[in-house]
């Protein structure tokens, strides 16, 4: 709540020296005109406020103010602080001081409502003594006689319903609201809470909806006509009925004019202002510009603070998606998708997804869940399971590699294979069929061979393999299963980018996540997800893993992958081709892409993680990591090799 001040009408006191008190103020309401209605008027209103005494307890506290906040709205920010989304209730509102909203605005708001509102404590007279000989004419609350402050306490504490007691009891409660605040204090608050139509509440989302600025840049004529909408918000509203809003605007402005706020000249030049060309449109139930990124941020949100925290805690929430990079993923996997569509005819459902993750903080930079948001809301990159095929590969080979036992150089044998597999016989076959010999495991990864990771995978432990993938950042359960290193367990596109950022990053490891910081309306920091990197893999064997790697875009499966630049991947293609996949970093950034269909049914004989989904990634790849400088991955030499000894007592 600020308590800065505001520009007063130059005749205005703060404080007037001897104020007399609220019964002789009402004594005095209707001057000698009215004389004689205004007697009964206030005694009856005298008599009203002696029975209201005996209830005074159940007011409210009005010193509970100091520390009240409204409901507000909430906001998802990109991570160079873009606004993708706000959220919030039935109030969508964002609150300013009152320092920074147009003093244009707040003549326009106390002319048209409460031109005494420096003048007077709480309650004004002259107002009361009109209104209560209105209402005994028309024998009911026809007109009000309502100050800011009592229209404040009315919105806070008290029923809408129009009867003398509520009106007595607006007028106690406004009287105590001014032994508490100062002025401005309350003309913040006031400016702050009220609503000013299609769910906007405050000025300043009512100047963002009506007119596409601050509530700081108002001018004269944009000013009068939001004052002018307090009345009756719907009614007066410019999008609904613009003459209307119009007409009622230069009411406002007339008012100003006879009270001497503004010349007659400045505000004819308002009138003649054209504003329609200017007005904005609602912005409270605007949809997100990212909306899987948006959703799976609310998703943690709601996990973290629940739903009403982020319909009315007025959050701010920085995430780590840069809107430029997933704005080129999404339009990547729609132009792959045309691209792709007449060439998988068998695929009904055919769906792409893409995610990039930053290897130095494991933030998750851009999430493509599908290919239209607007036909299907499910985000395949942090819900949908599906086999990884060779791209879960280098888990294997890490695995092999960290054991001290393998090297890059390593022969392993490509040949016919029978493993024990419970009550059965486990014999796996190299995609295409054929077998090679002996070979290197450099070999074996740029070629895709299967029948060496299944024997790696064997040798070194399956539960080692499951074990070093977790320690990655393989979120989704593997289990035990000899076809595990053929990537035959359900993982998601998330999983499989976020191990892959663990190697690029040379085995440092942090909690990856799409939310960088969450602070409240007064800053306090709520969430904090900076990175906390650990070592998690043997550096010597991590790169390792990465040199083999980049022989698959140098020269094997995935050369429709490289960059020309240092460019490490995998493949994955899986049984009768339902999943294809490739996975690949630099050292800055690492990328997941995934083809299938919704209903896992085949996409096409012949269809390949090389052929189809590697030159999508590198699609996004080359103008994703454009400006980037050109970096090579640590050598294995710059490390020591872990001895079998010690990888065995581990």
């Amino acid at each position: 709540m600020s308590s800065t001040s505001t520009l007063k009408p130059s005749s205005t006191k703060a404080k007037a020296k001897a104020q007399p008190n609220f019964f002789q103020r009402v004594l005095r309401t209707t001057g000698t005109t009215f004389l004689g209605v205004g007697l009964v008027s206030s005694a009856v209103l005298a008599g009203g406020m002696a029975g209201l005494a005996f209830s005074f307890r159940n007011l409210p506290d009005v010193r509970g103010l100091t520390s009240y906040v409204p409901a507000q709205t909430s906001y998802i920010y990109d991570a160079k602080g873009r606004e993708l989304l706000s959220l919030h209730g039935e109030e969508h509102r964002k609150v300013v001081p009152l320092a920074e909203i147009s003093p244009n605005l707040k003549r326009a708001v106390l002319a048209i409502e409460d031109s005494n509102f420096y003048k007077h404590q709480g309650i004004n007279p002259n107002s009361i003594g009109r209104a209560l000989l209105v209402n005994f004419k028309s024998g009911g609350v026809s007109e009000g006689a309502s100050t800011l402050s009592m229209q404040l306490v009315k919105n806070i504490y008290l029923s809408q319903k129009r009867v003398f007691t509520r009106k007595l009891a607006e007028a106690v409660l406004a009287v105590r609201v001014e032994q508490v605040f100062d002025k401005d204090q309350i003309l913040d608050m006031y400016l702050n809470y009220i609503y000013w139509g299609h769910n906007n509440y405050g000025i300043q989302t009512a100047a963002e909806s009506y007119f596409k600025k601050s509530a700081a840049d108002l001018n004269l004529a944009e000013s009068a006509l939001l004052a002018g909408m307090i009345q009756a918000p719907e009614a007066y509203s410019p999008f609904n009925n613009f003459t209307a809003a119009k007409e009622r605007q230069e009411v406002v402005l007339d008012r100003m004019a006879s009270i001497g706020w503004i010349t007659p000249a400045e505000a004819e030049a308002a009138k003649k202002e054209p504003l329609q060309n200017k007005l904005g449109e609602p912005t409270a139930w605007q949809n997100s510009k990212l909306p899987y990124v948006t959703d799976a941020v609310i998703a943690e949100l709601e996990t973290r603070f629940g739903q009403e925290a982020l319909a009315q805690g007025g959050l701010r929430i920085q995430s780590t998606i840069d809107y430029d990079t997933q704005k080129l993923a999404e339009n990547t996997v729609k132009s792959a998708y045309k691209n792709l569509r007449g060439r998988m005819g068998r695929a009904k459902d055919l769906q792409i997804a893409l995610v990039a993750v930053e290897p130095e903080t494991h933030f998750i930079k851009a999430m493509a869940g599908g290919v239209d948001y607007n036909k299907s809301q499910l985000n395949r990159v942090t819900i949908s399971r599906r086999q990884p095929g060779s791209a879960f590969k280098p888990f294997v080979y890490y695995s092999a590699f960290a054991s001290g036992k393998y090297t890059p150089d390593s022969s392993i044998e490509d040949r016919p294979i029978n493993l024990r597999d419970g009550a059965g016989v486990y014999s796996p076959k190299n995609y295409g069929g054929g077998f090679s010999g002996s070979m290197s495991i450099r070999q074996a990864v740029a070629s895709s061979a299967n029948i060496p990771a299944v024997l790696i995978g064997s040798r070194v432990g399956l539960n080692k393999v499951i074990e070093d993938a977790k320690q990655m950042g393989i979120k989704t359960p593997l289990q035990s299963v000899l076809s595990l290193p053929l990537g035959s367990v359900d993982v998601t596109p998330l999983d499989m980018a976020v191990g892959y950022a663990t190697l690029a990053s040379n085995g440092w490891y942090s909690e990856p996540t799409a939310i960088l910081r969450v602070t409240n309306v007064r800053g306090d920091v709520l969430l904090d997800n900076s990175p906390k990197p650990q070592q998690v893999l043997d550096p010597w064997a991590a790169a390792s893993t990465s040199s083999v790697l980049t022989s698959v875009v140098q020269g094997g499966t995935g050369t429709s992958a490289y960059l020309g630049r240092p460019t490490a991947g995998k493949t994955g293609t899986t049984d009768n081709e339902r999943n294809v996949w490739f996975v690949g970093y630099v050292p800055q950034l690492a990328t997941a892409v995934w083809i299938g269909d919704d209903a896992n049914r085949p996409l096409g004989k012949g269809i390949s993680g090389g052929g189809y989904a590697a030159p999508i990634w590198r699609s996004f790849m080359s103008q994703a990591i454009k400006n980037m400088p050109v970096e090579n991955f640590p050598s294995p030499s710059q490390f020591p090799r872990p001895k079998p000894e010690k990888q065995q007592k581990s």
